[in-house]
């Protein structure tokens, strides 16, 4: 190994290997470092993968790379105890070239990911922990790992090291998250049948779908469940605001079981059998939580940097946005021969000009909002779906009758206002 690099990336997840493969493209001498034994190994997502994001890195990935499913359908389950209003979109299109996403497994595609950054030049180095950056004169010139005479030196090092990076923290870049600015996700991979998978969710051989599960999922507390299809098995999770987990005193096990037996979701789980069990933080606070992502030498990206859109359930797609444009900028810097903060700034700057910038504006006031008024989760979801119930059942009464009786159960005058009003609220922070 070369003691000098051009580049250094800390991480090899979806935003670090972006950032290596692209760097080495454009002939920079790059090391991927990664604590886990094999990218993958310690990286956990719900398992959606957006093509779009990808194909900007490597097109027509899609032909080798090892995917699950491509989802035709995507729906959304309102739920209450023993119900659910559940609605969503399926599209024959996106089951055709050029797809829109698709389920993945974590520790199959993240490998493949890397060895694609190694074919173009990058040099991926396992089961190395980055203990610190070294900074002189107010630079970051490298890292120290915890191998024997560990310390490697680089022009420009990029932070790809996940949720509460260690490393961006000790060099100031952000304060200790608090509870209600990171949440924890829990899922399994279960073992089902290929044929029995298709049966259950309506699909055709190498079609998949998702469903997105809200309220009684999470027992109301501010998040939601998750269930995924994959060729033969099934990923199927569940992730809440620490500050929820903590204020209800509910571990986060005991949440997923929860959801696994929900009258909703049981049936389609009924026969599997786990297969893998993984837990991870996740990034929830948004653009107001988003610290510093530039330095003398050195660049956040993904999750390290907080880029993660908690309304529309994407991650992946900004890490690897945030690493190709990370790469972008030290591939100028390079030619500069200036690695210095304002050079480097043009990354935070075409990060926040791309959508990954646009869609952390746009939901700013979304978490916090929801998590300090759980009324949206714990009365309005099981209000909505007492309402359907009675709509939908048929025992002689009118329609107009029925509508009368839901519209005083709604509540009082007063009441019905409150309602109005947090529509009128939600509206506000997701216009």
């Amino acid at each position: 190994m070369a003691e000098r690099f051009d580049c250094i990336v800390v991480g090899a997840g979806p935003a670090g290997i972006s950032c290596a493969f692209e760097l080495a493209k454009g002939g920079a001498s790059v090391l991927l470092l990664e604590r886990g034994e094999y990218p993958g190994s310690k990286n956990v997502m719900g398992g959606v993968l957006y093509r779009k994001m990808m194909e900007d890195v490597i097109p027509g990935f899609y032909k080798e790379a090892p995917l699950e499913r491509p989802i035709v359908e995507q729906r959304f389950m309102m739920m209450d105890k023993e119900s659910a209003v559940t609605f969503g979109y399926k599209g024959m299109e996106w089951g055709q070239e050029p797809y829109n996403n698709f389920t993945v497994l974590r520790a199959k595609f993240d490998q493949w990911f890397a060895s694609k950054a190694v074919e173009q030049g990058a040099i991926l180095v396992n089961e190395t922990v980055v203990t610190q950056c070294i900074v002189e004169e107010g630079r970051v010139v490298g890292v120290r790992t915890d191998r024997p005479d560990g310390d490697i030196y680089a022009d420009v090092v990029v932070l790809a090291d996940g949720v509460n990076s260690l490393l961006a923290k000790s060099l100031g870049f952000h304060k200790e998250y608090r509870p209600d600015e990171v949440a924890l996700a829990t899922m399994e991979v279960l073992k089902l049948d290929k044929k029995t998978i298709e049966e259950r969710f309506n699909l055709e051989p190498n079609q998949g779908c998702t469903i997105e599960l809200f309220g009684d999922a999470t027992k109301g507390i501010l998040g939601t469940g998750f269930l995924y299809t994959n060729k033969d098995t099934l990923s199927i999770g569940v992730g809440t605001l620490l500050s929820g987990l903590i204020k209800h005193k509910i571990k986060p096990y005991e949440l997923l079981e929860y959801v696994k037996n929900h009258p909703m979701i049981r049936p389609y789980l009924h026969g599997s059998d786990q297969q893998e069990y993984l837990a991870h933080l996740i990034p929830e606070g948004g653009y107001k939580s988003m610290g510093r992502v530039v330095g003398n030498g050195v660049i956040v990206v993904g999750d390290a940097a907080q880029l993660v859109n908690a309304i529309h359930r994407e991650g992946s797609n900004l890490a690897m946005t945030s690493g190709r444009i990370a790469a972008e900028t030290i591939l100028l810097a390079m030619e500069a021969e200036d690695f210095s903060e304002a050079l480097l700034d043009r990354y935070r700057v075409k990060l926040m000009e791309s959508f990954v910038g646009q869609d952390m504006k746009k939901y700013k006031d979304s978490t916090h909002h929801f998590d300090k008024f759980p009324q949206y989760f714990d009365q309005y979801i099981p209000m909505m779906n007492r309402a359907a119930s009675q709509m939908f059942t048929v025992d002689g009464s009118s329609k107009w009758e029925k509508q009368k009786k839901i519209w005083k159960e709604v509540g009082t005058a007063r009441e019905k206002i409150k309602i109005a009003r947090d529509a009128y609220r939600a509206w506000r922070v997701m216009k």
